[in-house]
């Protein structure tokens, strides 16, 4: 099998756990808090990504740090997972998925705009076309088709899903100077974010968590979402001969989630659900455009 369908297969299997874990959030939150969800979830990534750096025999990487790398490891982890999951967790506690998961997916165009005066990037006029289309989607989609009304169904619900875009895109941003091993970064980042958790679950919601189905869900969010499948990214971007290819998988994600979320949560998806998300992903496709050019032209070089 050449490099470039394993990578194919790797996004493949990266875009499918992506594609549940809206339903999963929903499927824990009808019986947890977000703070509780979280303390699960973060608890089962640092167990499952501690795995994977003993089998494939990086553990010791853990213990080769310096001590500024141990502090940004720190630091990180109250970005996420800390903020940005209980914020994102929010926004899903308040909204129907259908809703909230769309608005989740328009993070990369805040980081192409925040990679302006943060990264000193150029903004391209078809950044601007872009950010008109896809945030039109979202007005549709939180309006639930009644844009000219502008009145959102859940505003502090809407103002969650976007605010977690804002945060995810400034983690990122952050990140381009950390020099760390990819899964090391994350796992000492959740390491380190679960105490400030567990701290703040303890003294809020408290621990009265009974073992079921919700407790399944946050234990499968922390395994799949937070763990395998940023492993399985990882490792279909360094397989593939053409990234671009494996990068429009990622397009598939908020379609497939809607199939999961129609027969599992049994949400009926309204037309301003389809409608806004057409939108939100073309206007995605049209920002990666120009980028996905340059990396096909390098890579053909």
């Amino acid at each position: 099998m050449t490099n470039q369908k394993q990578a194919m297969l790797y996004g493949l299997a990266t875009v499918l756990l992506w594609s549940t874990v809206a339903t999963a959030f929903k499927l824990s939150l009808r019986e947890l808090s977000p703070v509780q969800m979280l303390v699960i979830a973060c608890a089962a990534s640092v167990i499952v990504m501690a795995t994977i750096l003993v089998v494939q025999g990086r553990w010791h990487l853990v213990f080769s740090l310096s001590r500024k790398q141990y502090l940004q490891s720190m630091g990180l982890g109250l970005i996420n997972p800390c903020l940005y999951y209980f914020v994102l967790f929010g926004a899903f506690d308040r909204l129907p998925a259908q809703e909230a998961q769309p608005l989740n997916y328009t993070w990369a165009l805040v980081l192409a705009y925040m990679s302006v005066p943060f990264l000193g990037q150029r903004l391209r006029r078809l950044d601007i076309i872009a950010g008109l289309i896809c945030y039109g989607g979202v007005v549709v989609i939180a309006t639930r088709g009644d844009v000219l009304s502008l009145s959102f169904s859940d505003p502090l619900g809407v103002g969650l899903a976007i605010g977690s875009t804002l945060i995810w895109a400034s983690y990122w941003i952050i990140a381009t100077r950390d020099t760390r091993d990819p899964v090391v970064g994350l796992f000492l980042n959740f390491l380190c974010g679960l105490p400030v958790i567990a701290v703040i679950c303890g003294v809020t919601d408290g621990y009265d968590i009974v073992p079921g189905a919700a407790f399944g869900a946050a234990i499968y969010v922390g395994v799949f979402e937070m763990g395998v499948a940023f492993v399985l990214w990882s490792y279909a971007m360094k397989k593939a001969e053409n990234t671009s290819r494996v990068s429009n998988l990622i397009f598939i994600s908020p379609f497939l989630s809607l199939v999961f979320i129609s027969l599992i949560l049994e949400e009926v998806i309204l037309p301003s659900t389809y409608v806004g998300l057409v939108l939100i992903v073309a206007g995605l496709w049209l920002q990666q455009r120009k980028v996905r050019e340059r990396v096909s032209q390098v890579e053909g070089a």
